[in-house]
């Protein structure tokens, strides 16, 4: 009788366990459902096969997978591709449990709260999101490394004394580029170098022959030539994480959205396909109509969390998600702490990252920014920013809004009126009466 009373508190009574590793899994399952409810398996295929079929022919019906590093994404597919339902729950969770750690301890640990309903599983998106989400972050990675091998050329022509940096903005634009290929073919009259010299370029060209005469030293030639080669392999590489997105999206074009003219500018690293369309014609609207979001911030956006956002019961729990909800550390009434926790979630950094791009934009959102600099510190004027940004974004994916900007003057002057409103408010409250300048008494 007690026995039948435990088992109707249990919220998942065939709940199992696993704490995955990098060279095996340790699994529970309810002592219920096998004599030996601890196993270990291994990490091969047929080991993960193998640790699936136990656990199907005991009964179980949900299991709970610690994440740890990557390893926990082969098993947690082939569980799901068997029919479980599995829960990916955040390893911090199990820092506070009592006896010392273990891996058996852990799975157990695992399985016991799981079957009491005491964990909380972690969102990941559909199967073909996260495809797109690979291809996305490999793109990123390789703009990272292309970069650095962008700042090594810097520094070779530094070391020559060829101050390319202080006459351009841009050293791999366009005139940048024809001067350096120009260089590593063996040109080094500074005046033929500079006959690439543009309008777009701000220095004049007497500026530019200066700062092409330096020291052409042959170690430094070398560094700079194989710097560029890389460079170009890693565009190329670019381009075909560019043409693997383009056919990834071409089945994902679920709606037939109309795009306005673009009022951005596309970005160098912007893909050479038109994945605006391609973007809005998956999530069914246009993100980038947005102040601030970009097509490059779009991409990365709907890659980490898709065009579905039902798993969130509202936008409050979409927020809170992308830790960019304001904390709530009370005790004793008093507010210990009111600031965001800190989080990797690239989505968030995606948001934070079109929050600085509004400092100097002449939309109703770069007014709002500059408000809020003006109340509080840069960083956090800059979390609220993004955050009122996620907002917008879940409001257009769950409802198809559009998002029309009405203008930096329509934002001030709304704000003025609220605040002529608050002054008459709090002088009726004083028994006064608020008189606009010019008007009779």
């Amino acid at each position: 009788m007690a026995m039948r009373r435990r088992d109707e508190e249990l919220v998942f009574p065939n709940a199992a366990g696993i704490d995955v590793g990098a060279s095996s899994h340790w699994v529970a399952v309810p002592k219920h459902l096998a004599d030996d409810p601890v196993r270990e398996f291994g990490v091969m295929t047929g080991d993960l096969d193998s640790l699936a079929d136990w656990l199907l022919g005991c009964g179980v019906d949900t299991v709970a997978l610690e994440s740890t590093g990557v390893y926990w994404i082969p098993i947690y597919e082939v569980l799901e591709q068997r029919g479980l339902k599995v829960w990916l729950v955040d390893a911090r969770q199990m820092k506070y449990v009592p006896g010392r750690k273990s891996d058996v301890q852990d799975c157990q640990w695992l399985q016991r709260l799981m079957s009491l309903g005491l964990l909380r599983a972690a969102w990941r998106p559909a199967n073909e999101v996260c495809v797109v989400r690979a291809i996305v972050r490999q793109r990123e990675v390789l703009l990272v490394e292309q970069a650095s091998w962008v700042q090594r050329m810097q520094k070779a022509l530094v070391q020559m004394n060829i101050q390319l940096t202080e006459v351009m903005s841009d050293v791999m634009g366009m005139t940048g580029q024809a001067i350096i290929r120009d260089i590593i073919a063996g040109v080094r009259d500074p005046v033929l170098l500079a006959r690439h010299h543009s309008r777009r370029i701000k220095a004049s060209k007497d500026d530019v022959i200066k700062a092409l005469t330096g020291n052409w030293r042959e170690e430094h030639l070398f560094v700079l030539k194989q710097s560029l080669q890389v460079f170009d392999d890693l565009a190329q590489r670019v381009q075909e994480c560019d043409a693997k997105i383009e056919a990834l999206l071409a089945p994902l074009q679920r709606h037939e959205v109309k795009l306005g003219k673009a009022t951005k500018a596309k970005g160098k690293n912007s893909p050479a396909f038109n994945v605006r369309q391609a973007l809005a014609n998956w999530a069914g609207v246009d993100l980038t109509r947005i102040d601030g979001l970009g097509v490059s911030i779009v991409m990365k956006l709907l890659a980490e969390i898709g065009p579905d956002l039902s798993r969130f019961a509202n936008v409050k729990h979409f927020c809170s998600w992308l830790s960019l909800c304001p904390g709530t550390k009370i005790s004793g009434g008093k507010v210990l702490s009111s600031g965001t926790k800190r989080s990797a979630n690239r989505a968030r950094q995606a948001l934070k990252m079109a929050a600085m791009s509004l400092s100097r934009s002449n939309s109703a959102l770069g007014a709002f920014y500059r408000r809020l600099c003006t109340r509080m510190d840069t960083p956090r004027a800059n979390t609220a920013v993004a955050h009122k940004l996620a907002r917008m974004v879940y409001f257009m994916l769950t409802r198809g809004e559009e998002y029309v900007d009405k203008g930096r003057e329509h934002y001030e002057e709304q704000q003025r009126q609220r605040s002529v409103a608050a002054l008459k408010r709090r002088a009726a409250a004083m028994g006064f009466k608020v008189t606009p300048m010019g008007a009779p008494a």
